[in-house]
């Protein structure tokens, strides 16, 4: 499919696009991963059109954010190897990433979250590589721009927190009885809570996920396996995965008071963590119409936001 250097991929992608899918929704074969993430990114050809433009934003520019970077490098994946050394190559690359970013789009500059993805992205490939591979993320190069949910007066971080719940509650899932929050429908489920202060946001467990993309909370067997199918198809396959995995764990969930369940999701058990489970499940959940009624909704209801925000929808 990739064939030399890449060469092949448009090609076949052209010809055969639902064999790429199934394809990838099975995994990209670990030493392909870091080619076919930037072929199926555009981060490539990004690349190809801004030749020495990363050498002078790491080497001649300056940042404001560079002292608010260094703070949190040795946070970022700190029980991983490439990155533990204290001014090792990995939080150097790591650094050199993120700074260049902050220089190139200064009206989002750097927020925490972006080191998630900015070193795991660094694991599959160059600092170069890494940094257009960021630039095709937040500026949309063939999905919907990402910088949204890093710039709140955009909208998009409160517009998918917001339409959690709804997923929840429109799943019919028992699990919405302890993890929706007021909007304007009532919880449902066996165990349909009574106390507002038992009424969990989503901000509280669901934020990470779509800021990182799940590189932060789940495993990186897990964590990778999505950034796949999320690279390739958009950011669909995060809601995706965020009620399958409430899905597949409510039975525990729903039994738990307050102060346990939010320990509980945010640290989901290891069987639920499984791709080959997981994944299936979340491939199998429709979500679209949902999510564009919700799109519809909310921008109805905040009418100053810029058009096109939030992420471009393809069929479930």
């Amino acid at each position: 499919m990739v064939g030399v250097g890449g060469s092949d991929w448009n090609h076949y992608v052209g010809r055969k696009p639902h064999v790429v899918k199934r394809r990838i929704r099975k995994g990209i074969p670990d030493c392909l991963r870091g080619l076919v993430w930037q072929l199926i990114s555009g981060s490539r050809e990004l690349l190809l059109m801004n030749p020495g433009v990363y050498e002078q934003l790491v080497v001649y520019e300056t940042s404001a954010s560079e002292i608010d970077i260094i703070r949190d490098i040795s946070r970022t994946f700190p029980s991983h190897i490439f990155f533990q050394q204290r001014h090792g190559p990995g939080q150097r690359s790591l650094y050199n990433v993120l700074k260049a970013y902050s220089v190139y789009d200064r009206e989002v500059g750097y927020v925490q979250g972006m080191g998630f993805v900015a070193g795991l992205l660094l694991l599959y490939m160059s600092e170069e590589d890494a940094f257009w591979l960021l630039v095709a993320l937040l500026k949309g190069a063939v999905h919907a721009p990402m910088e949204g949910l890093y710039m709140r007066a955009f909208g998009s971080y409160e517009r998918v927190l917001v339409v959690v719940p709804k997923l929840i509650v429109n799943s019919k899932s028992r699990i919405a009885s302890c993890t929706a929050i007021s909007i304007s429908a009532r919880p449902i489920g066996e165990r349909a809570l009574t106390q507002a202060k038992e009424m969990i946001n989503p901000s509280m467990y669901a934020s990470q996920w779509f800021i990182t993309v799940f590189s932060y909370s789940f495993p990186f067997h897990l964590a990778l396996r999505i950034w796949d199918v999320f690279l390739f198809e958009g950011a669909i396959i995060i809601f995706k995965v965020g009620l399958a995995v409430l899905k597949y764990c409510h039975d525990d969930l729903i039994k738990l008071p307050f102060e346990k369940l939010i320990y509980a999701l945010r640290n989901f058990p290891a069987d639920a963590m499984n791709p080959d489970m997981l994944l299936p499940l979340a491939y199998s959940l429709k979500v679209s119409k949902s999510l564009d009624e919700s799109k519809e909704e909310y921008v109805k209801q905040n009418k100053n936001l810029p058009d096109g925000v939030g992420p471009k929808l393809q069929p479930s």
